[in-house]
């Protein structure tokens, strides 16, 4: 199932991705930094829920409290919820 998360604080407006279960797949990101918006995508293909989560939460971006990878873990986690209420 496709899910949209619209982003808090980034350089990137969105987040686009797969759900299937608890794994993650064919994420998108709108906007932001190309080349590491190109490559968070091919890292973690395939990672469930919790292994982004680990990986990605908490991570900030210069003066920002968050990133877009802090944003992806929060968009994943809000998927998983929302697809299993």
């Amino acid at each position: 199932m496709e899910y949209v998360f619209k982003t808090k604080n980034t350089c990137a407006t969105e987040i686009k991705f797969d759900i299937d279960d608890d794994v993650i797949t064919n994420v998108r990101f709108a906007g932001g930094c190309d080349g590491n918006l190109k490559a968070i995508p091919k890292l973690i293909d395939g990672w469930t829920v919790n292994q982004i989560e680990e990986k990605c939460s908490g991570i900030s971006c210069g003066r920002k409290s968050t990133s877009c990878s802090d944003q992806l873990a929060k968009a994943v986690r809000k998927a998983y919820e929302d697809t299993h209420s």
